[in-house]
């Protein structure tokens, strides 16, 4: 068993460390130059649509179907997890501050792949009795006439997300309420897995609503946290920029191994936590009602700034202005923990645990969801669906109690795949993105709320939605 998890391992390092990091920002950089960095260019519109997908759907029936606000959540509840205070803890105690600068290009960079699949993703999804749902096994099937491809698909992610992922973060939950309130870790997974099935056995539309709520308030309360002891050392702000940069460089390395391990750590954090390319958030993205597919594709584009802009940005300045980082004793989820108890006092403990809650949980319906998208393009049959929904809930309970290294091993190995398979799908079916945005940006030069015709863009065929979405949004 050692020698598997040591052969698993070293592949993973190997997959990551060279090969998927080499194309991930290869064909970011390509997708931010042939879209003209849409990314940044249409970084206000995000916002402007965003808000308009909170309060309405495509019909303008608030509530009705699943809105661009809700696809949104779904995919930032699955983005936002305990990565985002333990993984950028552990980048800067490996990488030093610099990995906090590297962190933040490789999210520009990452928004444009994220528009591509998510766009996408929007275009091929198709009609089911929740609403739509898609990803990127759909346009792999649709557009590409690779059905092969969507079934290998939708077995990576369902295992790795929906299943082994789940676990981590059941785990990770269990642990925490362990330590801050000594509960027993199987009371806890069993308290998990019955909150979890009421959720999850209500279909799309509940998980929807749950996200919804649950995103919202995480983040906010999160980033408050953040911006109080932001002001209580706002002297010390200029100097912390002052120390990720020059630490991104290797001008002055106060912590870690050098550039290349700064450069390297905050690459690996930046995409392991917004997933920008990998194929997770176009499950998502395909739920939501809109009029144009480049609409969603910008929402969640915001969705990488939120998670890797906002949230790992907020704990990365928690822990460098605290300057417990230098502690090489601590990392992970205790450096985090450390870092905010010595500027708000020994309830950052309890804090911490609470905002693992919130970020876990809702990892656990978000990933769950991408799972229950991609069985049904496997099998439409309610028998294996409840299959799914059974099997995601005994493995939050097991590991709620046990973490066990080569399962996780497994599933990075899964995820790196599903990443590759989906990367080279993207970089085949780009030039279509690219067409629906020139048909969104003629249509706002020209004062009008963008509705997407599949006859603007030549030769795009499998399409089943959008003569309805057209017709509907006309009748509006």
């Amino acid at each position: 068993m050692e020698l598997l998890s040591s052969f698993i391992s070293t592949v993973n390092n190997m997959l990551w460390s060279y090969i998927l990091i080499a194309v991930l920002i290869t064909l970011g950089l390509y997708f931010s130059v042939r879209t003209r960095f849409v990314q940044v260019r249409y970084f206000k519109q995000m916002f402007k649509l965003l808000g308009e997908g909170a309060s309405k759907s495509i019909t303008g029936e608030k509530g009705k179907g699943v809105s661009s606000f809700q696809a949104f959540c779904i995919s930032t509840a699955s983005r936002v997890g305990t990565g985002n205070l333990a993984g950028v803890a552990i980048a800067i105690s490996l990488g030093g501050p610099g990995a906090v600068f590297w962190m933040w290009v490789i999210a520009i960079i990452g928004g444009a792949s994220s528009f591509v699949e998510s766009t996408l993703a929007q275009i091929y999804k198709v009609k089911d009795k929740n609403g739509y749902r898609g990803g990127p096994a759909y346009y792999m099937e649709k557009a590409l006439n690779m059905r092969w491809m969507g079934v290998m698909f939708s077995i990576l992610i369902t295992i790795s997300f929906g299943l082994v992922f789940n676990s981590v973060q059941a785990n990770t939950i269990s642990l925490a309420f362990e330590e801050a309130f000594g509960m027993n870790t199987l009371v806890v997974g069993l308290v998990l897995a019955g909150v979890t099935a009421i959720i999850i056995f209500g279909g799309v539309t509940r998980i929807a609503k749950a996200a919804e709520m649950i995103v919202p308030v995480m983040a906010v309360a999160y980033v408050l946290i953040a911006l109080f002891v932001i002001t209580k050392n706002v002297t010390l702000i200029p100097t912390v920029f002052k120390l990720i940069v020059t630490n991104a460089f290797g001008i002055n390395q106060a912590v870690g191994g050098g550039v290349g391990v700064a450069v390297m750590m905050g690459i690996k954090r930046g995409l392991f936590s917004n997933e920008a390319g990998m194929g997770s958030a176009p499950n998502a993205a395909a739920t939501a009602e809109v009029t144009h597919p480049v609409k969603q594709g910008l929402i969640q584009t915001l969705g990488v700034y939120t998670d890797t802009l906002l949230i790992c940005s907020a704990t990365a300045f928690i822990i460098l202005l605290s300057g417990v980082y230098t502690n090489k004793d601590l990392t992970g989820i205790q450096l985090t923990q450390n870092a905010l108890s010595s500027q708000v006092g020994s309830w950052g403990n309890t804090f911490i645990a609470m905002c693992i809650l919130l970020f876990a949980y809702s990892s656990i319906i978000g990933n769950y969801y991408y799972g229950e998208t991609n069985i049904e393009f496997l099998n439409s049959s309610k028998g294996w669906l409840f299959s799914y929904r059974i099997a995601v809930l005994a493995m939050v309970v097991v590991g709620s109690v046990a973490k066990i290294q080569i399962v996780w091993d497994m599933a990075d190995l899964f995820m790196g795949l599903m990443a590759l398979t989906n990367l080279t799908a993207i970089s085949m079916l780009g030039k279509i993105a690219f067409e629906a945005l020139k048909d969104y940006s003629y249509q706002k030069k020209q004062g009008k709320d963008p509705v997407f015709n599949v006859n603007n863009i030549k030769g795009l065929n499998n399409v089943e939605c959008w003569g309805e979405i057209e017709k509907e949004a006309m009748n509006a």
